[in-house]
């Protein structure tokens, strides 16, 4: 069937079905510079470009569906972070956002901490060479193994989750004949502006110990108490894809007024403060994140504020962005399979990737953008739901996008801000193979995840 020879589907917006979508973009082959990384654009013959290599070669070569990313994107929005806090504050990447070998060793480069939350990614860590003394470990259920890893290692710091976690890793370090620093993480009863599952600092929750009710002081003092472990702040988050300060605000002030009760009540000034991640990056042109500058301007002026009406000394301001350095630098190439109109509703653009590639639309209702990358069009738009392969009515990649009317089999298809959680939180559903990361930079690109294989899947299917 040729191009031209597709029914279309509604094309007008007074004639649309309600859904997640904005009016028809004036320039279908516009890449909005907010949700691509900066390397990427379109050559002359329309195709989309990353690093100097067109798409069409890139799928030639890797196949899709692929993650692709930009190498220099990450290694400037990593830097960018780590000169707007300065020598002062320290900056800890969270590898739950992506972690590889490969991108533990550019942080390294780059001068940035790393922020793990289970014994795999202490071990890729470790593996890639990333010293001890710069890794956070997260979690709110780290296994007795994970914990004597971790100290072994020396990592530099342990945020301690529960009341059973203070124990657990004290009698720990005393076993090993070391003082572990740790961190407490408090949940403040800040209600993020976010989707309720990546809100993490409202009571009703697994993080943290809650403030309210004096169980974060108590806390605090049975941390002082114990050998094995040394207190050296308070951790607090939010929660994730956060565009409004005035949550960070809020959980300062209360943030500071423990560590003015721990002064009062133990004379001791606690040197650090942890304000976690969760700020946003721009998935679709309706997104206005800020930049790493004016984030660290904000935190700063909102601590010292505080400190200074508590009249304490400003602790060393920690963050973690995971999300914002590495989420807009990737994007997930897809070939498309079948397109099926539905008159009067939408043509639904079935592509050969899905819910095990990005489980962000199905989990969260997350939106993303979507462009044809393989040619220019003039077609008129067309309103599509771009879907996945899997048996699943909800195995939906975004909702609602205008894509051109002669879209067809073979086309290219390209998601930007795909970096952030979506290879990590990638399945086998349906017995699919996860696809490669390949990293890409000055006209070379390079495999630093392979795409799974058939013998990977049944190298585990010991039956």
């Amino acid at each position: 069937m040729s191009r031209s020879a597709h029914p279309a589907g509604p094309r007008h917006a007074d004639v649309l079905p309600e859904g997640h979508y904005s009016a028809p973009p004036s320039d279908l082959n516009a890449l909005d510079p907010k949700v691509w990384s900066q390397t990427v654009t379109r050559n002359e013959d329309g195709v989309l470009t990353v690093g100097g290599i067109d798409a069409k070669r890139l799928a030639e070569e890797f196949g899709t569906p692929a993650y692709f990313l930009d190498e220099d994107d990450f290694r400037a929005r990593a830097r960018a972070w780590r000169t707007a806090f300065g020598d002062d504050a320290d900056v800890f990447y969270a590898g739950k956002a992506f972690l590889s070998r490969a991108v533990v060793r550019w942080l390294h480069e780059e001068g940035l901490n790393l922020d793990v939350c289970s014994g795999g990614e202490l071990a890729t860590a470790l593996a890639a060479g990333m010293p001890a003394e710069r890794i956070a470990f997260h979690g709110n259920n780290k296994s007795v193994g994970e914990i004597r890893r971790a100290v072994e290692a020396g990592v530099g710091r342990i945020v301690l989750d529960s009341f059973q976690e203070i124990v657990r890793v004290a009698h720990i370090a005393q076993e090993l004949g070391t003082r572990q620093r740790v961190q407490i993480r408090i949940t403040v009863g800040v209600e993020a502006h976010t989707h309720e599952f990546i809100a993490t600092a409202h009571e009703d929750q697994k993080f943290g110990i809650p403030l309210a009710g004096g169980q974060a002081a108590e806390a605090v003092r049975r941390a002082l108490r114990l050998d094995g472990i040394e207190l050296i702040g308070i951790h607090s988050h939010i929660g994730s894809q956060i565009f409004d300060m005035s949550g960070f605000e809020v959980a300062a002030h209360r943030v500071v007024g423990l560590l003015k009760e721990i002064r009062d009540e133990h004379g001791v000034e606690l040197p650090e403060i942890d304000l976690g991640g969760g700020l946003g990056i721009a998935y679709t042109s309706d997104d206005d994140p800020r930049e790493p500058h004016e984030i660290a301007k904000a935190l700063t002026e909102i601590v010292t504020r505080e400190c200074e009406a508590a009249r304490l000394r400003t602790p060393r301001i920690s963050v973690e962005p995971g999300r914002a350095i590495v989420g807009p630098t990737a994007f997930t190439l897809y070939e498309v399979g079948t397109v099926k109109p539905l008159d009067g509703l939408r043509t639904y653009v079935s592509v050969d990737g899905g819910m095990s590639d990005n489980i962000r639309t199905a989990l969260y209702d997350a939106e993303y953008s979507v462009s044809l990358v393989s040619r220019s069009s003039d077609a008129e738009p067309v309103l599509c739901r771009v879907v996945g392969k899997h048996c699943e009515s909800g195995d939906i990649v975004v909702k609602d996008a205008f894509l051109p009317g002669d879209l067809a089999p073979g086309d290219l298809l390209a998601v930007p801000a795909t970096g952030a959680y979506c290879r990590s939180m990638a399945s086998n559903y349906n017995h699919v193979l996860r696809p490669p990361v390949v990293a890409v930079r000055g006209g070379e690109a390079r495999v630093i995840v392979r795409r799974e294989t058939e013998e990977d899947l049944l190298r585990l299917d010991v039956g």
